[in-house]
């Protein structure tokens, strides 16, 4: 996931999604609804820590979050080399991990109605949209960096939408990672908290959506992810013609890739 995460393009909840921890994922950040704060401010330290453990999954939080940050640390170079001088391969593995998402989301739906493909086409066509717009011209200030940090995080939550992407259209991609060189506090706090309040606000609604509303949030969730390929296939199409057999093969590998996984998880949604 932290290494889909600085990958503009890519988001971190398709690479959940792959490994089968989505809903663990989903579920997991919708529990902490910080009651253990109570017995902390009444200085019952036992309560407190009962309920801190009862709410957060510190067993799957803690791997995952290592794992995030370490990627971000050893890959964000790895990851620029590969772009900077194989970008079509790059790009072809990952599509490829992108398509075998979409079969595995599409397997969760129990019948591809008009209703479905209405829904899957309107948001397909509204992800290829949005990830082809151009950048805005935005300040730097600590109310937008939050902003910023907020509708980040709730991209990183979506299959098909990246966070990194946004940060982009948003005109932070580059001052964000300027100010992770710096270690600039001030502005990571207010980028991390803006980021923590999308977080746990996102995780809601997509826990709610899929045990609510399953096949139309699914069907949203596919077009979301076609729409998405836009930025693989400019990337793939823009190679030299004797280098797309290779793109070809890479992609086929990024898809068994999952669909090996897919089949040790025998993933499904709530």
């Amino acid at each position: 996931m932290g290494t889909s995460d600085i990958m503009p393009g890519i988001s971190g909840g398709t690479i959940a999604l792959i490994t089968g921890i989505y809903d663990k994922l989903i579920r997991s950040i919708s529990n902490i609804k910080f009651m253990f704060f109570k017995p902390l401010l009444k200085g019952d330290i036992s309560e407190f820590k009962r309920q801190l453990f009862e709410e957060i999954d510190f067993e799957f939080f803690i791997p995952l979050g290592l794992g995030i940050v370490l990627a971000v640390i050893l890959m964000a170079s790895i990851i620029n080399f590969l772009l900077g001088n194989y970008a079509a391969f790059t790009y072809s593995f990952f599509g490829g991990l992108i398509l075998s998402s979409i079969y595995i989301l599409y397997k969760q739906l129990d019948a591809f109605n008009i209703k479905a493909i209405s829904v899957t086409v309107i948001f397909a066509i509204l992800a290829y949209i949005f990830v082809g717009l151009n950048p805005m011209q935005t300040a730097h200030s600590l109310p937008i960096l939050f902003i910023s940090g907020f509708i980040a995080i709730c991209a990183m939550l979506l299959p098909g939408i990246s966070g990194s992407s946004l940060l982009l259209l948003l005109g932070q991609y580059e001052y964000m990672i300027n100010v992770l060189h710096r270690i600039s506090i001030i502005e990571i706090i207010v980028f991390v908290l803006g980021a923590g309040v999308g977080f746990m606000a996102m995780s809601r609604i997509i826990k709610y959506m899929l045990e609510n509303h399953k096949q139309l949030t699914v069907a949203t969730l596919i077009g979301i992810m076609l729409g998405s390929m836009r930025i693989p296939l400019q990337h793939i199409v823009t190679a030299p013609v004797t280098s797309l057999p290779i793109c070809l093969i890479i992609a086929i590998i990024g898809m068994a890739i999952v669909m090996l996984v897919e089949t040790k998880f025998n993933y499904e949604l709530i």
